[in-house]
């Protein structure tokens, strides 16, 4: 008999790619039921799986054998079924007999762990081992070579799915706005939908208690350039500078603009752009280090609760493949070259459309910034504005259509690489979509962090897209104001729209199941109920893992690369190093603090390059270019010729030196905190320490008591 496991299995809650209902079995709907003719209470019969057939299609007498060899197939593996039927469907219930899952037991503990005599003594198992061993069995290869997926797939059954219970207890205690300051029931979620999404909920619950300081850290430095609002130098400045002309930004933006104008952006970006911006970024660095490191430890508390350490999947997926089949033959592993040429051939293909993505928003916001001034001519000065926000929202829906793209080509390039396990096969796909993600997600804000406005040329000399549109510029007040537009619609987008999705679409698909009455037989209409729920698949809960990056190896690159991404944007984008540099080298504090004086007093000024308009290729098409003789623009160029001036260099060269200690001082900062925070509590060791020698010890009691 072919009885090879169709894919493989896993210590957790999901298994193979069907669709389940919900993912722990029920052990009795555990209420009695009163029969009314002998006035004695009898308890209902407990099942673990439920088929279902659609009455109202007709089906062939083929169909019809086919259902009934599987049942009885199931049936010669130690299985019962009860049949039961409403007016539209058939349900067939499903149960294993006991010695099924005592064989799992013997199989799952080793010899010297249990003493002897104890071992035909019957154990409980939990109802998510429960569920998963029956699971295991249905969807496995019958003597007919047919799995319980070919079936539904031709019609023979329509869907199948395990029944549960608990999910009552766990509304009222825990999916409840009211619960939300209260410790989350990890052992009932457990119990309910297992240990990967228990784990899951456990550290959701953790990082959110990690935000606090975080939060409270991010409210007091908003606050801090928050009081500093009308007091910033360099925004007063600006506000008072109604005689320094901006050059023209664009070719339907040919007037010069008063920088005064950009007042009320340049006190904005004064809120998240300050001196307490560095001190944040390296905050963060040592909070993400410290997150990880304490979530290591309450994640070796939770597993040692669970009496997970130990846990060997590959022995759990052999000992479900020999109670499924005395001649089973484990999967061996697999590795082609070939294979994994081609598999980062094509991953490589789609980083490259991913970036394709991004300049296809520079396009986008170039031709968009053309169609804007024609044709919306009452924004005038707000077109940047409103092409920053457009591109976003371009963005947003960009991520949305890729992250479907992405989840599809990882899934495709994880079966094509044949992983010998679903653990394996998921651990790749995390790897795969998570890069894909990436890119998807951060391509356009790394463009405007530190490409935007930076390849234009200048004034006078332009750099065009295919020799007819001139690129996109920064916003007046800087890059910053981009960035955060940027940041702040995406990611406003995501918590309000996306998570909206997220809840009403299976509320009200579950709401419209619900509709139709329930049997007045409280076992059919509890098969009913279940039939109802939504389904959920394999990687039903993969967004949220990936909203909260929940793998170990994933937080540690995410770390890196967070430091990373923060010392550049300090570095390149912010005006942070700018302004310390104006103030020790060229401003009125170089020799020493003023009292008298602001030390930024001139920083405006210094920081913008001079052109002369007379150097234009057409100043006469330029509005009031006739009253202005020279006019300012961002960066710092010589005015005689237009090329980079000595503080351009000097700057570059600060900038680099200053993301090199960032770094360097930070990943320092990391990898000490992480030496210092051991992953392990020394509880948990000692605790391991001693089950060890409790084994140890009943096994050596157990060795002399039978030499005597």
């Amino acid at each position: 008999m072919d009885c090879g496991p169709p894919g493989s299995s896993v210590h957790g809650v999901f298994q193979g790619e069907e669709s389940l209902r919900i993912l722990v079995p029920t052990e009795g709907d555990s209420l009695p039921l009163m029969d009314m003719n002998t006035c004695e209470t009898k308890t209902p019969e407990l099942w673990d799986y439920v088929l279902v057939v659609d009455r109202r299609t007709q089906r062939n007498p083929g169909q019809v054998q086919r259902q009934q060899q599987f049942l009885e197939e199931l049936e010669n593996q130690g299985f019962h079924y009860k049949a039961m039927e409403d007016q539209e469907k058939e349900f067939f219930g499903i149960r294993a007999d006991n010695r099924i899952f005592d064989r799992y037991q013997r199989l799952m503990e080793p010899e010297d762990t249990v003493p002897r005599g104890e071992l035909s003594r019957p154990t409980s198992i939990q109802a998510t081992n429960r569920i998963r061993i029956v699971n295991f069995v249905l969807k496995s290869k019958m003597a007919a070579g047919d799995t319980l997926q070919d079936l539904v797939k031709d019609g023979v059954f329509e869907d199948g799915f395990p029944l549960h219970k608990g999910e009552e207890h766990l509304k009222k205690k825990w999916a409840r706005w009211r619960s939300m300051f209260q410790r989350q029931p990890i052992s009932d979620i457990r119990d309910y939908f297992g240990e990967k999404v228990a784990l899951y909920f456990a550290w959701l619950g953790w990082y959110t208690y990690m935000l606090v300081p975080a939060a409270v850290v991010g409210l007091v430095v908003f606050l801090s350039g928050f009081s500093r609002f009308e007091a910033s130098q360099i925004s007063k400045e600006i506000c008072k500078a109604h005689d320094i002309y901006m050059c023209p930004r664009g070719d339907h933006n040919r007037r010069f603009q008063r920088l005064s104008d950009t007042c009320a952006y340049a006190k904005l970006t004064h809120l998240f752009d300050n001196e307490g911006t560095v001190l944040f970024a390296i905050f963060m660095a040592l909070w993400a280090t410290v997150f990880l490191e304490m979530w290591k430890r309450e994640r070796a508390r939770v597993v040692l609760q669970w009496e997970l350490y130990g846990w060997d999947e590959d022995q759990e997926e052999m000992a479900l493949g020999l109670i499924n089949c005395p001649d089973y033959q484990p999967r061996l592993h697999q590795h082609s070259y070939l294979r994994s040429t081609v598999i980062l051939l094509l991953s490589l293909l789609m980083i490259c459309l991913m970036i394709g993505m991004a300049h296809v928003l520079v396009v986008y916001r170039v031709l968009a910034a053309a169609l804007f001034n024609s044709a919306l001519p009452f924004l005038g000065e707000q077109v940047t504005t409103a092409v920053v926000v457009s591109g976003a929202l371009v963005h947003y829906v960009i991520i949305l259509i890729m992250t479907k793209i992405n989840k599809y080509v990882a899934l495709k390039l994880c079966d094509f690489e044949k992983p010998r396990t679903f653990s394996e096969r998921e651990s790749k796909f995390t790897i795969k979509f998570f890069t894909l993600q990436f890119f998807a997600h951060f391509s356009s804000l790394i463009y405007i962090a530190f490409i935007l406005g930076r390849i234009n040329g200048h004034p006078g000399k332009t750099v065009r897209l295919a020799g007819l549109w001139k690129l996109e510029e920064c916003h007046l007040s800087g890059c910053m104001m981009d960035l955060f537009v940027q940041m702040a619609i995406i990611m406003g987008l995501k918590q309000t729209l996306s998570n909206c999705m997220e809840y009403l679409r299976p509320w009200l698909a579950h709401k419209y199941r619900s509709l139709r009455a329930l049997s007045q037989d409280p076992e059919l209409g509890h098969w009913q109920r279940n039939y109802r729920l939504n389904p959920v698949y394999t990687f039903s809960l993969f967004d949220e893992f990936m909203e909260m990056r929940t793998w170990l190896q994933v937080l540690e690159i995410i770390g890196v690369l967070a430091v990373i991404a923060n010392g550049m944007v300090i570095a390149f984008t912010s005006e942070f190093i700018p302004r310390v540099v104006y103030k020790y080298r060229y401003g009125p504090c170089r020799s020493g603090a003023q009292s008298e004086v602001d030390c930024f007093t001139g920083y405006v000024n210094h920081s913008l390059s001079v052109f002369y308009t007379k150097d234009f290729q057409d100043p006469a098409k330029i509005e009031g270019s006739e009253n202005v003789t020279e006019c300012r623009y961002r960066d710092y160029f010589s005015a005689q010729d237009s090329n980079f001036s000595e503080q351009h260099w000097f700057l570059l060269a600060i900038r680099l030196a200053f993301l090199i200690l960032f770094e360097h001082v930070a990943l320092c900062i990391k990898l000490i905190a992480a030496w210092f925070v051991p992953d392990v509590p020394q509880s948990v060791k000692n605790e391991v320490l001693k089950k060890k020698y409790q084994r140890l010890e009943q096994k050596s009691c157990s060795s002399r008591s039978t030499d005597v």
